[in-house]
């Protein structure tokens, strides 16, 4: 198979943190590279994630939640679906 070089453009971080990966995972950089572009030509989309943020609800509970937690308080349970709802409603 004939081989060209692909010149990209990039963060000199980006590059050495998935050099890094790369080599956790024991595989070239350069092989990765080219299963994301298989997987491009293969299913013609681009997928970009990030980690999930909570709105602002969610993280107002999630923070009374961990509070709660540290004082020692609404730990007993376990509890039941409808328990666990009627309190969620009630904060």
């Amino acid at each position: 198979m004939e081989k060209v070089l692909l010149n990209i453009k990039t963060d000199p971080k980006i590059k050495q943190d998935a050099q890094k990966v790369a080599q956790e995972l024991g595989l070239p950089l350069g092989t990765i590279i080219n299963a994301y572009l298989r997987e491009l030509i293969r299913e013609k989309r681009v997928l970009f994630s990030s980690p999930p943020i909570p709105n602002q609800r969610t993280q107002k509970m999630l923070k009374k939640i961990d509070a709660d937690i540290r004082a020692g308080r609404n730990t007993n349970g376990p509890f039941s679906y409808d328990e666990a709802i009627e309190y969620l409603d009630s904060i």
